[in-house]
């Protein structure tokens, strides 16, 4: 008798015996719910066509109307002339002119090209025409093609008069065919007739364009007799219309749909003439197999127009006819594929489960085999505890720190190891939380050996039923060595931190004892050279005639000199102020304060021609003083320094890079005298001049005063350039 239990037996596929049955269900399933799906979509797809066509034709049928509905909008144009020759028996080109101006022709009708007049006349009538414009100041009135002819149709009014249309004044249409046929229509019929596609005088230049032309009979005083014999002897000549056909579509329809294409073919005759589109776009109107068509013959005033239509884009295959059955086909799809998943699943399902059978043993015995060798070869101290705290079981890492052999672990209890004065183990064993799931302390543990050591302890509950073998897991890992150098570094810091406090202080009196010191020796010498200054001035207004011209060169000299130190001092003086006193910062507008120290320039040398460049919007945060300061020495070395350069220029912007960490760069440039770059760290410093004193005067202090200005509002400042090319300058200032 076979065990009921015993994991069934697979075959070469790994598929359990019996199992093949089952996925041949699975297919069948999924066979004849995907031939449901098709013979679905394939009649719903038949019913989409029909709908389809439906709704096609009825769009088609609204394009027709639009075109029918502008043409009589023209028609009723051409009318509404015919009716002011009831009036009139000829108007004048005048009154034409503003019965034409009065209907906007070119706002309300734009896609007519104009209105006309052509009279009909015979050989008599022409010269009589003639004859009576030139008497009224109109000028010889020729008529072309020339020849003599039984009856003339010429133009002789077309509004509105531009270029194109006043050079078709004179051209008798009724010497051509397919004008003269719709002229002589109109004139027998009492109504408006149309022409077939001709090409119209205007577009002498346009020979692919095509027009079409609305001829409305006038008769003598408005009859409209019911005889053709009295109706021929009352005609005058016609009122007419005319216009392009692809701007005629263009207007009539508009936008036409992205889906719809059109073409417009005169098919009066026996043969059909292309009205639209023209005969070099016609490939373009080349339906395909999947596209829809339809077909419209109407009449217009005389003239039959087929009007072809299809579906566009035509060469996108049949992917339109799915458009309303994506969603049921998708729908269908996956629950075929559902069905047949279910199916697969569930063929699936007994044969996994055997297969997981089988390995379940396999795998509990190899993770075990992982977890002993896990617990084995760590280096950190590890044991396995039951409910109430008694080792289980212990890793040699463990018995190496506890100095006892794993034998001897297994059995006590782990609380009874340490000496740190706890009783037992905190929530459960003595440990404090340190994340969820996850016990953590630091206990003094005494040795076999006798020895106190510092363990870091981690203990992680097994999740599983209470009364089980293990409990728990804890790590035991010796932190002695670490926590005694910890100790050391902290004692150590302690100590670095109050010799850095007592080097501050020391620093800062020693730099409050220099500014004081370099503060009262400036304030100090200001007096002797006052005393020294007023002594030679003395000696030169009462004792300067007694002296010789080298003596008072001496004094001159002396004055010089006297004069250069006081400024030097107050130079001092100022730099000393700068390392002083607290920064008042608030948003400043750098570009308007540099122009005022630029209208300052000028003020003092008035005599120069500079060419400044300020970029509009610069702003930064500090010191207004301060900051105002700082562009004026840079300001005013790029003004001192180009006072030799033809063409002088300066430049105050945005620096290109910028600045990070909240500052904002900038730059200042000039085309004068430069410097070696190789100097430019001497630049900032005190008394150091580059370039001769006799050629620009200075005291070496300004650049000094800018370096420190810059610095303390955070930023930093650097020079650049080559002798007679100019000098850059960038600096940065808080955003």
């Amino acid at each position: 008798m076979n065990d009921p239990q015993a994991p069934t037996e697979l075959n070469a596929d790994g598929i359990p015996a019996g199992g093949r049955r089952a996925y041949f269900l699975a297919v069948l399933v999924l066979v004849g719910s995907l031939a449901i799906v098709a013979l679905y979509a394939r009649i719903a797809g038949e019913r989409e066509d029909e709908l389809a066509q439906a709704r096609f034709v009825v769009e088609t049928g609204k394009v027709v109307s639009q075109l029918r509905q502008k043409l009589l909008v023209y028609e009723l144009t051409s009318r509404g002339g015919v009716s002011l020759f009831a009036t009139v028996d000829r108007p004048t080109s005048r009154q034409w002119r503003n019965y034409v101006e009065v209907l906007d022709l070119q706002d309300r009708f734009p896609g007519m090209m104009g209105l006309g007049y052509a009279p009909y006349l015979t050989p008599g009538g022409l010269e009589r025409l003639q004859l009576d414009i030139r008497d009224a100041g109109g000028g010889l009135y020729t008529v072309r093609p020339p020849g003599v002819r039984k009856h003339y149709g010429p133009i002789l009014y077309l509004e509105p008069a531009t270029h194109d249309n006043r050079s078709a004044i004179g051209y008798d249409m009724f010497s051509e065919s397919i004008r003269a046929h719709a002229m002589a229509a109109a004139r027998d019929t009492g109504r408006p007739r149309m022409t077939a596609g001709v090409h119209l005088v205007q577009d002498a230049d346009r020979p692919n364009a095509l027009g079409v032309l609305i001829y409305s009979p006038v008769y003598r005083s408005g009859a409209n007799p019911a005889d053709m014999n009295k109706r021929r002897e009352a005609f005058v000549g016609w009122v007419y219309t005319l216009f392009r056909m692809r701007v005629f579509v263009a207007r009539a329809l508009g936008e036409l749909p992205e889906d719809l294409a059109l073409r417009i073919v005169d098919v009066t005759g026996s043969t059909g003439q292309l009205l639209y589109p023209t005969a070099d776009d016609e490939a373009e109107f080349e339906p395909g197999p999947d596209a829809l068509r339809h077909s419209v013959t109407e009449e217009f005033y005389g003239r039959k127009w087929r009007v072809d239509f299809a579906s566009v884009p035509v060469a996108q295959g049949p992917g339109w006819r799915l458009a309303g059955l994506q969603a049921t086909l998708a729908i269908g799809l996956i629950a075929s594929l559902l069905l047949f998943g279910i199916a697969l699943s569930l063929a699936r399902t007994q044969s996994r489960a055997q297969r997981l059978a089988l390995r379940m043993s396999e795998s509990v015995r190899r993770g075990e085999e992982r977890f002993r060798n896990a617990l084995l070869y760590s280096a950190i101290g590890q044991a396995l505890l039951d409910g109430q705290g008694v080792i289980r079981d212990a890793n040699p890492a463990l018995s190496d720190i506890l100095r006892q052999p794993p034998e001897d672990l297994v059995g006590t209890a782990f609380a009874g190891y340490f000496v740190d004065g706890e009783e037992g183990l905190a929530d459960e064993h003595g440990l404090q939380v340190a994340t969820p799931g996850v016990y953590q302390t630091t206990r003094q543990l005494l040795r076999s050996d006798g020895e106190m050591r510092l363990v870091r302890i981690t203990f992680t509950p097994v999740p599983g039923e209470t009364g089980r073998e293990v409990d728990g897991l804890v790590q035991v890992e010796d932190v002695t060595e670490r926590l005694r150098a910890e100790a050391r570094i902290k004692a150590l810091n302690r100590t670095l931190e109050a010799r850095v406090a007592l080097r501050t202080r020391e620093l800062s009196q020693a730099n409050d004892e220099l500014q004081s010191f370099s503060y009262s020796v400036s304030h100090d010498l200001s007096a002797p050279l006052r005393s020294i200054d007023g002594f030679t001035r003395l000696l030169s207004e009462r004792y300067g005639g007694q002296l010789d011209d080298a003596g008072r060169d001496y004094l001159k000299r002396v004055r010089l000199a006297t004069t250069r130190m006081s400024e030097l001092i107050e130079a001092l003086l100022k730099m000393a102020r700068l390392s002083r006193g607290e920064l008042d910062r608030q948003s400043l507008d750098l570009s308007q304060m540099a122009s005022g120290v630029i209208a300052e320039l000028r003020e003092e040398n008035p005599e120069r021609d500079v060419e400044v460049v300020i970029q509009p919007g610069l702003r930064a945060t500090g010191d207004a003083e301060l900051v105002r300061n700082l562009l004026r020495n840079l300001l005013g070395n790029a003004w001192k320094f180009t006072r030799h350069t033809p063409g002088a220029r300066v430049e105050f912007a945005a620096s290109e890079g910028g600045a990070e960490d909240g500052m904002r760069g900038f730059v200042i440039l000039d085309n004068g005298a430069g410097f070696e770059s190789e100097y430019a760290d001497k630049l900032f410093r005190p008394f150091q001049r580059l370039h001769n004193q006799l050629d620009f005067e200075g005291h070496g202090i300004g650049l000094a005063s800018v370096k420190r200005i810059v610095e303390r509002h955070g930023g930093t400042i650097s020079a650049t350039g080559a002798p007679g090319e100019g000098a850059t300058f960038r600096f940065s200032l808080p955003a």
